[in-house]
């Protein structure tokens, strides 16, 4: 049995054991990311989120998911990349997850990742949480282990203020780390990347909103030196502008 379907299983195992008394409300603030009010036991739903649809210089990117289930447990599948003007794809993660509330301000979540774009495919088993932390902020902390042997880890953070109706700031910062290089995806041990960015977003309405802001991508260690041999910048500044929408 390969390890990512012993993580699989044993995650699932893990999720199932979970406690009745602790499956509640989904963490995170459930209406800014698209989430539904608590539902019934019996009820099933439906959702898709884009939370970025952007420009950034002559490159696209998106970052969204679509769920499926109840209160008690979901479906999840999260999608992200770039592409590029110039041709390809670059950072295509996609991720099928079980997600299970464990309290008001805590979710976990189980699953698979495939890493699929213009660069060599990868798979991981996935094992994280999400919520809500002090002074609201959003955050994700998920580990991956790959049949490979790799490990890897991602955490993501941010945060809305509304400045006024309708006009909202939202500050956000993800890094990525590896346990060890694959030159196959440009990707070097310990620290690999930190994209930081703030956007200024105006909702139309709760459903539909444009935003401009300004973005930082760092890659460093032997992630940069992956860089630098194929020709790519280490580190970018760039105004984005796009559409965040849900339905």
């Amino acid at each position: 049995m390969s390890i990512v379907r012993f993580m699989v299983l044993a995650c699932a195992a893990a999720l199932a054991a979970t406690p009745a008394a602790a499956q509640m409300a989904p963490a995170h603030d459930m209406e800014a990311d698209g989430m539904m009010p608590p539902m019934s036991d019996t009820a099933r739903f439906a959702h898709v989120s884009a939370e970025r649809l952007e420009f950034k210089g002559r490159d696209f990117r998106w970052q969204g998911q679509a769920w499926f289930g109840g209160d008690t447990g979901r479906i999840v599948f999260k999608s992200e990349g770039v592409a590029r003007r110039a041709g390809g794809v670059e950072d295509g993660r996609h991720e099928l997850l079980f997600n299970r509330p464990l309290s008001t301000y805590l979710d976990i979540e189980a699953g698979v990742r495939s890493d699929i774009d213009s660069r060599a495919g990868r798979s991981w088993a996935a094992l994280g949480v999400r919520g809500m932390a002090p002074l609201f902020f959003d955050y994700e902390a998920t580990a991956y282990a790959s049949e490979r042997g790799h490990a890897a880890a991602r955490l993501s953070l941010s945060t809305d203020f509304v400045i006024v109706q309708g006009l909202v700031l939202q500050p956000a910062v993800e890094l990525n780390l590896y346990s060890q290089s694959d030159p196959g995806r440009g990707i070097g041990s310990g620290l690999s990347d930190i994209e930081a960015g703030i956007r200024l977003r105006y909702e139309i309405t709760r459903k539909f909103a444009p935003y401009i802001g300004v973005a930082y991508n760092g890659k460093y260690g032997e992630t940069a030196r992956f860089a630098r041999r194929d020709h790519e910048d280490t580190e970018t500044i760039r105004l984005v502008f796009g559409i965040r929408s849900w339905f």
